[in-house]
């Protein structure tokens, strides 16, 4: 069960990397496409993101950070769901609902180790 959890935690981290990292730095092709929240709002949540990624790595703040980070990307996905509810890959609201739920998973697991 440890593999598994590394397995999911690395794959989340780099996921989660890369979508903190988009936020960030490409904000205008996001701004254009979602205008739910403003400029600090969608940095803050990219920083926030790029944080927890690196601290799903560390064993000792793996839980902590899964659970940040499944409640955040959870809330993200309540956001997408405001704006469409159309099942399809290219819906963020299905992405975010599975990276939440699997860092769920992880936050769950990794406290019930400990």
């Amino acid at each position: 069960m440890n593999i598994l959890f590394w397995v999911l935690q690395i794959a989340l981290a780099f996921l989660y990397l890369s979508g903190g990292a988009y936020k960030v730095f490409k904000f205008d092709a996001l701004a254009n496409h979602m205008r739910a929240l403003p400029r600090g709002g969608w940095r803050a949540l990219g920083v926030l993101e790029i944080v927890g990624a690196v601290l799903l790595i560390v064993p000792a703040a793996a839980p902590i950070a899964a659970a940040v980070l499944a409640l955040e990307t959870l809330g993200l996905a309540a956001l997408y769901a405001r704006y469409s509810l159309k099942l399809a890959a290219t819906n963020p609201m299905v992405w975010a609902a599975v990276m939440g739920l699997l860092a769920a998973v992880v936050a769950y697991g990794r406290y019930a180790q400990a």
